[in-house]
Parts: C-alpha cells; structure tokens; sequence
C-alpha cells in the first residue's frame, strides 16, 4: 500500500502538475492551501488550510508515516527579493521540517535550487539552510536541485539552449554547465513522482540536474 503523501506548495507552477500526477497514479494526496487558493488545487487531492509558515496550523492533519513533499516557494526568484526568501523560503521550510518530525513522516522531499552559482547568492544562501534543515530531522530525505525549469510562462532561458551546449563542449565549463542546466517542468515532475516512489533507506538522496533531466514524464501527469 502507498503511503499517503502531503504536499506544501500545492497549487503553484511545480505543485500542481505534480499533484496531477500522483493523483494519476493512485496516491492519496492532502495539500496544504490558504483557504483563498483552494479552488486552484487539482481535483483529486484533498485540501487541508492551513498557513505554511505556521506548523501549528497543519501538523495535526499530517497522516502518520507520510511522505511530505515541500514545495513551498516565492515565485520568479530574483535578486530583489532576498527579504522574500528569507520570509518565505525559509520559515516554511522551518515550519515543514517541525511539522515532519512531530508527525513521524516517513519520507521528505524538497525542491532546493542547484549551487554553487555564480549569481542568486541570497536564494541559494537560503536553500542550503534549508537543506540543513531537512537533514537535520533525521528523517529519510530526498533533495532535487534543479537550476531553472522550463515551462508555461518560464520559457525564456530558451534562448540559452546554444550557450549551454557550447559550455558543455568545453573541458572548463562541462561541469559547471550541467550542474546550472535547464529541465523542462515534465522532467521536474517525473523526478518528483521518482522521490516519492523511491524514498532512501536513510539519509539524504541528492538529485542534480543531471539525474534530473534522466527522467521522463510521469504518466498521469498535466502541463497545461
């Protein structure tokens, strides 16, 4: 039987392609929402409201033994918005790591950022803290480090596509360009389903793009 699965961030550009795709595939899928934003979650996942930078708000309605994805994020991620990742980024993923541990959950996956990187220090800064975060609970942990996905209204790193694989051709800058390369949103949500499907025995698994971009559309799934 599959555990049950939690997300946070359900209902953003990664969470609900996702959701669509564990529903598609029979997992019983809870989603943490704001009450106004539960008529965007995908049908088939069940809403519970809560506020994801509080875990007091949703540790209850977390089953025992789940898997908690956590895909909480500020949108569009720039360098003006280093405050954002602090108060966003950040308290959630404190939240979330509070709530997995007092919920004995299974499994958790988060969506981090790859790095090092030359630009988006602040971003970054706050991903690996979260990424601390996660490791700290003890708990089986799954972490993607994608660098930009591609899709529906994030589509203009195309015009990098020539750049990268001139950078991959070269011995210097082959492995900074895989590291920092693009997936494409059906690539994010198969290695998503993946984690899930595929929890470690213990400690931390690390997907970077590489292993990412290995990976194919799940069935089920809606892009949209």
């Amino acid at each position: 039987m599959r555990p049950p699965v939690f997300v946070t961030g359900g209902t953003g550009y990664i969470g609900r392609p996702f959701i669509d795709a564990l529903c598609g595939r029979g997992y019983a899928v809870q989603a943490l929402v704001r009450r106004e934003s539960q008529s965007r979650l995908p049908a088939g996942a069940t809403p519970v409201i809560g506020d994801a930078l509080n875990a007091a708000t949703f540790t209850t309605a977390i089953p025992r033994g789940a898997t908690i994805v956590h895909l909480v994020g500020t949108p569009h991620p720039n360098p003006s918005k280093a405050a954002e990742f602090e108060a966003v980024d950040l308290a959630s993923i404190r939240a979330t790591t509070a709530a997995a541990v007092a919920a004995d959950a299974r499994h958790l996956v988060y969506l981090s950022v790859a790095h090092p990187a030359p630009v988006m220090r602040a971003y970054i800064a706050v991903r690996v803290q979260g990424e601390a975060l996660v490791e700290s609970t003890g708990i089986p942990a799954t972490i993607l480090r994608p660098w930009y996905v591609l899709g529906p209204g994030h589509r203009w790193p195309y015009a990098l596509v020539p750049v990268y694989a001139v950078l991959r051709r070269l011995p210097a800058t082959r492995a900074g360009a895989e590291r920092l390369g693009l997936v494409t949103l059906p690539q994010i949500v198969a290695a998503l389903v993946d984690a899930v499907a595929n929890p470690p025995a213990s400690g931390v698994s690390v997907l970077d793009v590489p292993a990412i971009a290995r990976l194919r559309r799940p069935a089920g799934a809606a892009y949209n």
